[in-house]
Protein backbone atom coordinates (compact mmCIF):
# COMPACT_ATOMS: atom_id res chain seq x y z
CA UNK A 1 0.00 0.00 0.00
CA UNK A 2 1.35 3.24 -1.24
CA UNK A 3 -0.10 6.89 0.72
CA UNK A 4 0.19 10.23 -0.82
CA UNK A 5 -1.15 13.32 0.91
CA UNK A 6 -2.50 16.25 -0.86
CA UNK A 7 -3.84 19.45 -0.60
CA UNK A 8 -1.62 21.10 1.76
CA UNK A 9 -1.07 25.04 1.47
CA UNK A 10 -0.92 28.73 2.88
CA UNK A 11 -4.53 29.65 4.21
CA UNK A 12 -5.45 32.71 6.70
CA UNK A 13 -6.76 32.30 9.89
CA UNK A 14 -10.90 31.57 9.62
CA UNK A 15 -10.81 29.79 6.43
CA UNK A 16 -10.68 25.82 5.02
CA UNK A 17 -8.74 23.38 3.18
CA UNK A 18 -9.11 19.99 2.02
CA UNK A 19 -6.70 17.39 1.98
CA UNK A 20 -6.58 13.99 0.16
CA UNK A 21 -5.20 10.69 0.91
CA UNK A 22 -4.59 8.80 -2.26
CA UNK A 23 -3.96 5.00 -1.61
CA UNK A 24 -2.78 2.52 -4.05
CA UNK A 25 -2.96 -1.24 -4.00
CA UNK A 26 -5.94 -3.54 -3.40
CA UNK A 27 -5.65 -3.42 0.58
CA UNK A 28 -6.01 0.30 1.04
CA UNK A 29 -10.51 0.19 0.67
CA UNK A 30 -10.16 -2.81 3.66
CA UNK A 31 -8.28 -0.80 5.40
CA UNK A 32 -8.70 2.26 8.66
CA UNK A 33 -7.17 5.35 7.60
CA UNK A 34 -5.92 8.00 9.70
CA UNK A 35 -4.73 11.53 9.50
CA UNK A 36 -1.99 12.85 11.99
CA UNK A 37 -0.09 16.17 12.01
CA UNK A 38 3.43 17.30 13.28
CA UNK A 39 3.48 20.71 14.33
CA UNK A 40 7.29 22.89 14.61
CA UNK A 41 8.96 21.64 17.38
CA UNK A 42 6.10 19.09 18.26
CA UNK A 43 5.37 15.16 18.58
CA UNK A 44 2.97 13.85 15.67
CA UNK A 45 -0.39 13.52 17.27
CA UNK A 46 -3.79 12.24 16.09
CA UNK A 47 -6.37 13.78 14.00
CA UNK A 48 -9.06 11.82 12.67
CA UNK A 49 -9.84 8.14 11.72
CA UNK A 50 -12.18 6.65 9.36
CA UNK A 51 -12.39 2.54 9.01
CA UNK A 52 -12.94 1.01 5.83
CA UNK A 53 -16.15 1.53 4.85
CA UNK A 54 -17.06 4.65 6.01
CA UNK A 55 -19.50 4.51 8.64
CA UNK A 56 -17.17 5.16 11.53
CA UNK A 57 -15.06 8.13 12.09
CA UNK A 58 -13.20 9.34 14.92
CA UNK A 59 -11.84 12.29 15.81
CA UNK A 60 -9.15 14.25 18.51
CA UNK A 61 -11.06 16.29 21.13
CA UNK A 62 -10.09 19.07 20.30
CA UNK A 63 -10.45 18.95 16.26
CA UNK A 64 -14.33 17.50 16.04
CA UNK A 65 -15.95 20.39 15.80
CA UNK A 66 -13.87 21.43 12.48
CA UNK A 67 -12.74 18.60 11.24
CA UNK A 68 -14.53 16.06 8.63
CA UNK A 69 -12.96 12.87 7.35
CA UNK A 70 -14.97 10.96 4.82
CA UNK A 71 -13.45 8.44 2.14
CA UNK A 72 -14.33 7.65 -1.12
CA UNK A 73 -12.89 4.13 -1.80
CA UNK A 74 -14.22 4.17 -5.82
CA UNK A 75 -11.54 6.84 -5.61
CA UNK A 76 -9.05 5.12 -3.44
CA UNK A 77 -9.14 8.36 -1.54
CA UNK A 78 -9.48 9.38 1.81
CA UNK A 79 -10.05 13.41 2.60
CA UNK A 80 -9.96 16.16 5.49
CA UNK A 81 -12.09 18.29 5.41
CA UNK A 82 -10.95 21.26 7.68
CA UNK A 83 -12.60 24.53 8.65
CA UNK A 84 -12.10 27.84 10.75
CA UNK A 85 -8.33 27.08 10.91
CA UNK A 86 -6.13 28.78 13.28
CA UNK A 87 -2.31 29.30 13.29
CA UNK A 88 -2.19 26.47 15.52
CA UNK A 89 -3.38 24.18 13.09
CA UNK A 90 0.05 24.64 11.31
CA UNK A 91 2.25 21.58 10.97
CA UNK A 92 2.81 18.47 8.51
CA UNK A 93 -0.07 16.37 7.93
CA UNK A 94 -0.09 12.98 6.99
CA UNK A 95 -2.55 10.11 6.31
CA UNK A 96 -1.57 6.72 7.60
CA UNK A 97 -3.10 2.62 6.99
CA UNK A 98 -4.34 0.56 8.59
CA UNK A 99 -5.08 2.79 11.84
CA UNK A 100 -6.32 0.91 15.41
CA UNK A 101 -7.86 2.53 17.81
CA UNK A 102 -7.48 0.96 21.37
CA UNK A 103 -10.39 1.00 24.29
CA UNK A 104 -8.49 3.69 25.89
CA UNK A 105 -8.51 5.55 22.99
CA UNK A 106 -4.87 5.47 21.51
CA UNK A 107 -4.41 4.45 17.50
CA UNK A 108 -1.49 2.12 17.03
CA UNK A 109 -0.84 -0.49 14.26
CA UNK A 110 -0.10 1.89 11.28
CA UNK A 111 2.59 0.25 8.79
CA UNK A 112 2.14 2.51 5.95
CA UNK A 113 2.71 6.45 5.94
CA UNK A 114 2.40 8.85 3.45
CA UNK A 115 4.48 11.37 2.67
CA UNK A 116 2.70 14.64 4.53
CA UNK A 117 1.82 17.96 2.92
CA UNK A 118 2.44 20.82 4.60
CA UNK A 119 -0.54 23.36 6.01
CA UNK A 120 0.65 26.64 6.83
CA UNK A 121 -1.96 29.07 8.43
CA UNK A 122 -1.28 32.95 8.66
CA UNK A 123 -2.86 35.18 11.61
Amino acid sequence: VQLQASGGGLVQAGGSLRLSCGGSGRLFSRYAVGWFRQAPGKEREFVASINWIGGMAYYADSLKDRFTISRDNAKNTVYLQMNSLTPEDTGVYYCAAPVARSSGGTYYGMEYWGKGTLVTVSS
